[in-house]
């Protein structure tokens, strides 16, 4: 069989102009994912379960509680990338997907989304905690 042999020092240039602008909603999860790196696990019932009643609290914390329990929701670790870059994962398109479906009040599209890839126990609160991200980004 012949072989081909492919240059692995090849440079591609990519066109900035033609990537799209990552919304500032995007870039808020992104910051708080990368906060809660190196803390430690939280269970994602008793996570839901320890937000404050108060608005303003637990719009604060809902964001640092998604970013910690949204592995356990989709059985991996998500992919989720630096804030400001131009490009997005899938994990962080299904994400802003939901959002944007739960802020217009988009039930099909939301329910498809959660049913695509979030397991029925955790679907409660996964839109729970979403939610309140979502209030309280676009509250502000």
């Amino acid at each position: 069989m012949p072989r081909t042999l492919r240059s692995t020092q090849q440079t591609v240039q990519l066109d900035q102009t033609n990537l799209a602008p990552v919304s500032p909603f995007l870039d808020h999860l992104r910051h708080a994912a990368r906060d809660v790196r190196c803390k430690s696990y939280v269970d994602l019932f008793g996570a839901c379960a320890a937000l404050s009643g108060n608005h303003n609290i637990a719009s604060a914390a809902a964001a640092d509680v998604l970013m910690r329990c949204l592995s356990q929701a989709l059985g991996r670790r998500p992919v989720l990338y630096r804030r400001g870059e131009s490009e997005m994962s899938f994990d962080e398109k299904w994400l802003v997907a939901l959002a944007d479906a739960l802020r217009k009040q988009d039930q099909a599209s939301a329910t498809f989304l959660l049913h695509s890839r979030v397991p029925i126990h955790a679907r409660r609160n996964v839109v729970f905690l979403l939610n309140n991200v979502v209030d309280g980004f676009y509250r502000n």
